[in-house]
């Protein structure tokens, strides 16, 4: 039986307590530079690791983070910790029944933004030197690593961005979640199948057939009955009551430790599990909001630093840093995703103003690129070169996304919501008390001053829209939204309840107001930038607390009417017509 001594487990606090502060401490600096923590949660293991510390205070650094077998142990079982909840959080984020809902144009960028990438990284890689590889016997299983690498996009940072600038719940961002959704199931099978040949070099076509049929049903199985079992488990947790979230956060990790046992039985990794029983509880419809935000800010706020910055412990950055290698595998994976998502929009038939912003937001490899990356250096399929060079390419893709992405956002016509919005459509007080009730209420209200179709029929448009992705943002605020078709021009409603009305909100706080924004089914260019402006004027505490303190109607819409005359859409340059 071994025991840890008193010494090491002072050194592992020591080393939790400098990995976990800086990274956090560093992490909450770059986010208010609009820098991913992925950046900094790595920096601070470079920082930490032989690149800095250990070269220029190799005694300190010795004593700190010692080369004992069994101190290094406990730490590298808390990252692998780290790992299988980054992974199982991954899954959580992903709605699958969105993605099947969304199958015909989804499907088509999903696809198409594996097979173009993975075929240009294939066949780039076959040139690689064969001084790079660790045995050029094995260039073809490297290569397929590599492209499988190259391929999988973060769907984590693709969402924060997609947060970030006010999107994340428009119909273009609906649409770039769920070919994301596609791409990741789809991109750690193929990962986890490639793993599976090169671990196991007595592999026969038979074994593996029968590997690839296991786990093709294992994940059919999950997707199927297995989100039901979720969802009936999660509901009585409600119904009996039990404390929340700690009763669902349990159940979801036994959830992923059961299945990443199964998948490491099948002969694939623990990891893939884990991600399909993240999946699979993230469709339980009766998992609030709010404990998903618990469980995501627990593995952020912990793990997820924990991991990343050891990886800088383990890796000299400076003595395995190539040029070459760098910007080839930076180029060639941007690129890649890129192309591949670009053409898949194109297939898929997208408006000219949405290929961009699929096309950029396939790009990060970030989180997803180095976990891969980790993976094939412990089973010697890569050397620390390519390591490093991929762990530059996954930063650079995560840096370039935000301005990227909000440059192709930005970069279009100026409005004005004023155009859209009067005050004959604003309801000072709800009378309804709950999310449907309130949507119907705003749905009359609409009929009876626009000449559009009937309220039922609006009605049933705006509540399957809002069942397929709710609306309800932090601070007390809902967008429903949907597109009509044969409407001229886009029509936006808002409605205030005083008491609040519970609407499975982020931050469980019940929705005291409610924006109603209908557009053009032609047209979702204009959604974006409305939803954007509603967000940014709604973030304001000052103006939500006026809004609830309006009197009457009359105060309360010179209110809305000041605040978003005054906060118009910033035109570029480079102007352009939808």
């Amino acid at each position: 039986m071994i025991f840890f001594s008193e010494e090491n487990i002072f050194i592992f606090l020591v080393q939790i307590f400098l990995l976990l502060g800086l990274a956090r401490g560093l992490g909450e600096l770059f986010r208010k530079w609009k820098q991913p923590a992925l950046t900094a949660e790595i920096l601070v293991g470079v920082l930490l690791g032989p690149t800095i510390f250990g070269r220029f205070l190799p005694v300190l650094h010795q004593r700190i983070f010692p080369a004992d077998i069994t101190q290094q142990s406990i730490l590298e079982t808390v990252s692998w910790l780290g790992l299988l909840f980054l992974l199982l959080e991954s899954g959580l984020k992903m709605d699958f029944s969105i993605a099947w809902r969304q199958r015909g144009k989804a499907l088509t960028i999903a696809l198409t933004d594996i097979a173009v990438p993975m075929i240009i990284s294939f066949i780039v890689c076959l040139f690689i030197p064969s001084h790079y590889l660790v045995n050029p016997a094995q260039r073809i299983l490297f290569c397929f690593f590599m492209a499988t690498t190259m391929t999988i996009s973060a769907m984590p940072l693709a969402i924060r961005a997609l947060s970030d600038l006010n999107i994340a719940k428009t119909d273009l961002g609906y649409l770039i979640i769920s070919a994301l959704s596609v791409n990741e199931v789809i991109g750690w099978m193929i990962f986890s199948i490639i793993l599976s040949i090169f671990i196991k070099t007595s592999l026969t076509i038979v074994n593996l057939f029968t590997i690839f049929i296991l786990t093709i049903g294992f994940i059919v199985f999950c997707l199927s009955y297995g989100r039901k079992f979720a969802d009936f488990v999660i509901s009585r947790i409600k119904k009996f009551n039990l404390p929340e979230p700690g009763s669902s956060l349990t159940f979801i990790c036994l959830l992923g430790f059961l299945c990443g046992a199964i998948m490491q039985k099948v002969g694939l990794h623990a990891l893939l599990g884990f991600f399909i029983a993240g999946v699979m509880a993230g469709e339980a419809k009766a998992l609030p909001e709010r404990t998903r935000q618990v469980i995501s800010q627990m593995v952020y706020a912990i793990f997820i630093p924990l991991f990343f910055a050891g990886i800088g412990l383990k890796i000299d950055f400076a003595k395995n840093f190539n040029l070459f290698l760098a910007f080839l595998i930076t180029f060639v994976s941007i690129f890649g995703k890129f192309f591949g998502a670009w053409l898949g929009a194109i297939f898929a038939k997208l408006s000219k103003p949405n290929i961009m912003p699929v096309a950029v937001a396939h790009t990060p490899g970030g989180e997803m690129e180095i976990v891969i990356g980790i993976l094939a250096l412990k089973y010697n399929i890569i050397n620390e070169s390519i390591f490093v060079g991929i762990v530059f390419g996954a930063i650079v893709s995560a840096v370039l996304l935000g301005p990227w992405l909000a440059h192709v956002i930005s970069s279009r016509k100026e409005i004005s919501i004023l155009e859209f919005f009067s005050k004959t459509n604003v309801i000072p007080e709800i009378k309804a008390a709950d999310r449907n009730s309130v949507l119907l209420e705003i749905c009359y209200k609409v009929v009876e001053q626009e000449s559009i179709v009937d309220s039922e029929a609006l009605y049933a448009r705006v509540l399957r829209r809002e069942d397929g992705m709710g609306t309800a943002m932090e601070e007390g605020i809902a967008i429903p939204h949907a597109r009509i078709p044969l409407l001229m021009k886009p029509i936006i409603a808002f409605g205030r309840s005083s008491r609040g009305i519970e609407w499975n909100s982020p931050d469980g706080k019940p929705t005291n107001f409610v924006f109603l924004v209908l557009t053009p089914k032609e047209n979702d260019w204009v959604q974006i930038q409305i939803l954007g402006i509603i967000a940014r004027v709604m973030a304001k505490e000052e103006m939500r607390e006026a809004i609830i303190q309006a009197e009457n109607s009359e105060v309360l819409w010179n209110i809305l009417e000041q605040a978003f005359s005054s906060h118009r859409v910033i035109k570029k340059s480079n102007r352009r017509k939808d």
